[in-house]
């Protein structure tokens, strides 16, 4: 079975005429439909909502955009100073996403969207640019088809569709389910690879109670129905963290399933994970407290933390526990003398540490002394009585 070919032939068709079975009910926030044209709203498929948790002046991604109903309204919540991007691999949804682009734009009074022809598995090759290098360059042999590699090969390393590091949040609606599953780590390292440090994905997608039998997974109508393809709960969130991802969190999980086949419960998850720092690991003498409410947690990187005790941290790490999603569950402790940055002693993060108090105290820590002799055991009789 070609996915690929079965994904983009419904949902050319889709672009025509809505297909109800291609989505779950999702409530939007009126006030963001208001200057939307019904053609868009009326051909959108989705599962769910990601645009609620994107802030004002965001960089945004959109995976399998579609006509564009995410990103008309991510538009509006990032404002003027926002940016978003939407990329789908479908001609005719990307017809009408762009052909109301500049409506949307009118209404909204400022522009601040573009649609581009890509493969969300393959950020980095703008098709449209690549189709037009084939024109120039026909391929007609092996050779051709040789060279055609090298010319996207090159298109990806120069000329990128989308940057290393340029995003600050990518979104999807219902979309990575539809990726074939040979692809789909190459798709979440690619997530992770646009977006800047401390970016996050916040992905709504159908996931499944219990594993997708080899049969449902070879039956065209399923997978571009958005079931055959979609992930086992857990599987869903492995897939981030063996991508490099932290924190990741479930923000929404549709309690009654979508659809129930053969037994298996097909729902709507929403969640997000956040881009840590790369780099090496410096020491920097902090420490974090862990507040609770559980005796013990374990963080991505493996380490358990009991609540109330002092755990030393290096300077990336500690950076990142600043941010969300993890600064509210954290006291942060700065030393009184902060390493020189650029002569900072590597810090072994592969084991588990608590920090002694005098390391974040340091040099210039000077006890404050009792006056002499009070409560002290060699002091007479006549002081004892005047001890605090």
């Amino acid at each position: 079975m070609n996915t690929q070919s079965a994904v983009r032939d419904r949902y050319a068709a889709g672009a025509k005429a809505r297909e109800d079975s291609l989505c779950c009910p999702v409530d939007y926030d009126r006030k963001y439909l208001e200057v939307i044209p019904e053609e868009v709203i009326a051909r959108d498929y989705g599962c769910g909502d990601p645009s609620k948790y994107l802030h004002p002046g965001e960089t945004v991604l959109d995976l399998g955009s579609g006509t564009g109903k995410i990103c008309f309204i991510a538009s509006q919540v990032v404002g003027s100073s926002g940016r978003v991007i939407g990329v789908d691999m479908t001609d005719d949804m990307l017809e009408v996403a762009r052909r109301n682009e500049p409506l949307v734009a009118e209404r909204t009074g400022f522009s601040n969207v573009s649609f581009h022809k890509g493969r969300i598995e393959d950020l980095a090759l703008d098709l449209e640019k690549f189709e037009e290098q084939l024109q120039a360059n026909p391929v007609t042999s092996a050779n051709g088809f040789l060279a055609a590699e090298d010319i996207a090969a090159g298109m990806r390393a120069g000329q990128p569709m989308i940057a290393d590091n340029t995003i600050d949040v990518v979104v999807s609606n219902c979309v990575l389910n539809l990726v074939d599953n040979r692809l789909k780590e190459k798709l979440f390292r690619e997530i992770h690879r646009v977006l800047k440090t401390g970016g996050r994905a916040v992905i709504s997608d159908i996931v499944c109670d219990e594993p997708v039998p080899e049969e449902m997974q070879h039956d065209p109508e399923l997978w571009s129905g958005c079931i055959s393809g979609a992930f086992v709960e857990d599987a869903f969130l492995l897939a981030f963290e063996q991508a490099g991802f932290h924190g990741v969190q479930i923000l929404q999980l549709g309690h009654e399933p979508w659809q129930t086949i053969n037994g298996i419960e097909f729902r709507s998850m929403t969640v997000e994970a956040f881009k840590g720092d790369d780099g090496p690991c410096l020491e920097g003498l902090q420490a974090v407290i862990y507040r609770g409410p559980f005796k013990t947690v374990v963080d991505d990187d493996g380490h358990p933390m009991e609540r109330g005790k002092r755990y030393a941290l290096c300077r990336k790490t500690y950076e990142m526990y600043r941010r969300a999603p993890y600064s509210g569950f954290f006291e942060f402790i700065e030393p009184r003398q902060t390493p020189d940055p650029g002569t900072g002693a590597t810090f072994d993060c592969t084991q588990t540490r608590l920090r002694n108090p005098y390391e974040t105290k340091g040099s210039i820590f000077k006890p404050v002394l009792s006056p002499k002799g009070c409560c002290d055991d060699q002091a007479g009789s006549n002081n004892a009585g005047n001890c605090c």
